[in-house]
């Protein structure tokens, strides 16, 4: 097996990797069937409605994310995600019924994405950590690699599939299909060898809830690499990755389009997507903070083509792109961020991270969607690359000044930017103590 592919190699690896496909793209249906049963359905294509409805299914993240980062640390993550699983489930079929059965209102929407956001929030972190026992420490970086590709698989194909089914059928009966996906990951939970397990080794914590999450903020404030990536990666989700609302709004305002050229766009952006997830799984070494900046850059430039392409067909095409440059970043971040905290802590920080980059929606839904309905949706697209650009730069001048960075543009042969200096000089450094690896000073250099 291909380096691209070597974690499925590992039974348990492999039964989680394909039962998430099937639930990841149950839940990109729901997603895009949610989005288009509030702007085309129950409301006349009302952007900041929708932008409400989102924000409502991220909230719950901000408040609960850290709590469930504790519960990841310290509990069986399998019987975790059990429960959520289960939860989300349940869901998802009560949500189907009532659109069903002709009753569903705007408020049985957003009451639905509070409650669904509320079990996310819990299922997150556990998940997101679940991966580091399943493979062994050297195949965690091919293992996020992976996770990211069926996430994204999902993403090609669940949209694309949501915007047919809506037209055939009915948005309900996407909702339905979507809960019968969580029976999956749940069927596979339950099969897993628990021998072929790679357990964490725990650690001692503070006692009490608050005190554990005192801990994991107090550790990440202590680390400037990671205040970067959560910086530059939460600035660009909360304003830059509102996707869901902008290709909807686009479609419907912009291109007079239906439920089925949504749903294309949906798939469109994740081809760049699922490209750049494939590029990640065959990345040997952990990737840094410097490959973060750089995604950040591309997506600027990616971001602020695609918000002035003119016609519904070069609009699509420029979306792939866009997917490349935020799969580099967000896997590129994920990565980091879980590769070089230490295993004791690694739920904490993961929740943290998840709070920062899925807790900011509820904002930048809000804003984008008002921008979208009140001005154009072309400025709800493009909010998100000013921001990125500034907080960019931001990183950059923050960086030469604290860790000696140098920039060099190459323009002959290949152009390309480079950053050279001690930009992860503390993350190489715990990468020797964690790893017990040795590195000459030609390793060290950026």
């Amino acid at each position: 097996m291909g380096r691209t592919f070597a974690s499925l190699r590992i039974y348990n690896y492999r039964v989680w990797f394909f039962s998430a496909l099937i639930a990841n793209t149950g839940t990109w249906m729901q997603r895009v069937a949610q989005d288009w049963l509030v702007l085309a359905i129950l409301t006349d294509d009302n952007a900041f409605a929708v932008g409400a409805v989102t924000a409502l299914q991220f909230l719950p993240l901000m408040f609960f994310m850290p709590v469930a980062g504790i519960l990841a640390d310290r509990f069986d993550k399998r019987k975790i995600l059990l429960i959520t699983q289960l939860s989300q489930a349940i869901m998802a079929f009560a949500l189907g019924a009532i659109v069903l059965s002709g009753h569903a209102t705007v408020v049985h929407v957003c009451i639905f994405a509070f409650l669904l956001g509320t079990a996310s929030a819990f299922d997150s972190p556990p998940r997101q950590v679940f991966v580091s026992e399943l493979v062994p420490a050297a195949d965690l970086p091919n293992a996020v690699g992976l996770n990211s590709t069926s996430f994204n698989l999902a993403r090609l194909i669940g949209p694309g599939l949501s915007g047919l089914l809506i037209a055939w059928v009915g948005a309900g009966w996407v909702f339905i299909i979507n809960g019968a996906s969580f029976i999956a990951t749940i069927f596979a939970l339950l099969i897993m060898r628990g021998a072929d397990f790679y357990p964490i080794t725990k650690r001692a914590t503070q006692s009490g809830k608050r005190g554990g999450i005192r801990e994991g903020l107090a550790y990440v404030r202590g680390r400037q690499d990671l205040m970067v990536i959560f910086v530059v990666a939460g600035v660009i989700a909360c304003l830059g990755m509102n996707f869901q609302l902008t290709t909807a709004s686009m479609a419907r305002s912009v291109f007079d389009k239906q439920a089925g050229e949504y749903g294309i766009l949906g798939s469109v952006l994740a081809i760049g997507s699922l490209t750049g997830a494939l590029l990640a799984a065959r990345r040997r070494s952990q990737p840094r903070v410097r490959v973060v900046v750089i995604a950040s850059l591309a997506f600027v430039v990616t971001a602020s083509i695609n918000a002035i392409m003119p016609t519904y067909l070069t609009y699509a095409i420029s979306l792939i792109p866009v997917g490349l440059a935020m799969l580099t970043l967000l896997t590129s971040a994920n990565t980091a961020v879980q590769m070089s905290t230490e295993p004791h802590m690694r739920g904490r920080v993961m929740a943290l991270y998840q709070t920062v980059m899925q807790g900011s929606a509820p904002i930048g839904a809000l804003v984008v969607g008002w921008i979208s309905q009140s001005i154009s949706p072309r400025w709800g697209i493009g909010i998100g690359p000013a921001a990125a650009l500034i907080v960019t730069v931001g990183a950059f001048i923050w960086t030469r000044k604290h860790w000696d960075v140098e920039v060099r543009y190459h323009m002959r042969s290949r152009p390309h930017l480079e950053i050279i200096g001690p930009l992860e000089h503390e993350q190489l450094a715990r990468e020797a103590e964690m790893h017990a690896v040795e590195r000459t000073p030609g390793d060290q250099a950026r």
